[in-house]
């Protein structure tokens, strides 16, 4: 029985601009001074995480419609 929540539409749009600017979850992560549980909290909406939410969508360019 698979728990794993899905990804959300935040989330596709985090993996899609990581993939376009070829950097990983693990670099990105390092990079921005991110834990990276928290990034995968917000891929697959498992937590708010207002703060990193913000800081992620800012770097990363990602629109206000999908925050």
């Amino acid at each position: 029985m698979n728990k794993k929540k899905p990804v959300t539409p935040f989330g596709w749009a985090i993996k899609r601009r990581l993939t376009e600017l070829q950097v990983d979850q693990k670099t990105f992560c390092e990079q921005y001074d991110i834990p990276p549980y928290r990034l995968s909290n917000l891929i697959h909406g498992t937590r708010k995480a207002t703060r990193f939410r913000n800081q992620v969508a800012d770097i990363l360019g990602i629109p206000d419609d999908l925050r």
